[in-house]
């Protein structure tokens, strides 16, 4: 598989997605996001990787979408035909709903400056690690748009909505402290810090965690968060634990415990699913 503005590694269970235009600092194109979905779609199919890593090359992580045409012409990355309101689709929100889909969980490596599309895509990953240099900012009113990739819906989930409708609207450029403060980020460090905590995070889940039982909770938790009552989550939680309680995974956690040593989970997700996976349907886009 070669890739044009991202680079692929997969080492230590570990699949590390770098955005690879430095001298643009990163900046996102269709190209960009076609090639980050393949990444993805390969991570995911391969029950050896179990965390994802996302980050970027040189001093930026992504400076949002390349305007270097000057415009955002909305033109279809595969057939170069512009697109209509019926037709178009956002690329950011492609790239979102395939992480959001994800049976990996996926940490974003902010290595440097988040603009537009560089910190709304982070918003669907699980964990977020920022350089405390790192500017950050939701521009898109300051450019005539509105937020993309799917972050109307993931930002008030995270922030809350006062301060997501305050970031949304201002269009401010805000720091890797302020975003801690908000809960936008779980951790702040040093530049140089910032891929070797993102592997550290990734190591805690991959040494300690099943791939079932965590494919599964990621999805839990978010597609509970649309449930207009807790009886919902009782149904879909019974079934899961139902499911994972009879296979070998919860024998070995309990039995790894016990003998105070670390376990060895056997599970996969390519065939240790419950039959019942994925227990939601999927809106079209019409």
């Amino acid at each position: 598989m070669k890739f044009e503005q991202i680079k692929y590694e997969e080492k230590e269970r570990i699949a590390t997605i770098t955005m690879n235009q430095p001298e643009k600092l990163n900046a996102f194109s269709g190209i960009m996001m076609k090639e980050m979905v393949e990444a993805l779609d390969r991570a995911d199919e391969n029950d050896e990787i179990r965390v994802v890593i996302i980050t970027g090359a040189g001093r930026a992580f992504c400076a949002g979408n390349d305007l270097g045409s000057g415009g955002f012409e909305y033109v279809d990355v595969l057939s170069a035909e512009k697109r209509t309101a019926e037709t178009h689709r956002d690329d950011g929100g492609i790239l979102s709903l395939r992480i959001y889909d994800l049976k990996k969980p996926v940490i974003a490596a902010i290595n440097g400056h988040a603009v537009g599309i560089g910190i709304t895509m982070t918003l669907p990953m699980d964990i977020r690690i920022v350089a405390d240099q790192a500017k950050m900012g939701f521009v898109f009113v300051r450019r005539g748009i509105i937020l993309e990739a799917c972050s109307n819906w993931f930002l008030p989930r995270i922030v809350g909505i006062g301060r997501a409708v305050e970031l949304a609207i201002t269009g401010r450029i805000f720091s890797a402290s302020e975003a801690q403060q908000y809960g936008l980020v779980h951790a702040v460090v040093p530049k140089e810090e910032v891929l070797p905590r993102a592997e550290e995070f990734a190591q805690e889940i991959i040494r300690n965690t099943s791939a079932v039982s965590v494919a599964l909770q990621r999805q839990l938790l978010w597609r509970m968060l649309g449930e207009s009552h807790p009886l919902e989550s009782h149904k879909i939680e019974s079934r899961c634990l139902f499911h994972i309680g009879q296979g070998p995974d919860s024998a070995e956690g309990v039995k790894s415990f016990l003998e105070k040593r670390p376990p060895n989970f056997t599970m996969k997700p390519s065939k240790d699913m419950p039959s019942f996976y994925p227990w939601w349907k999927n809106p079209s886009f019409d």
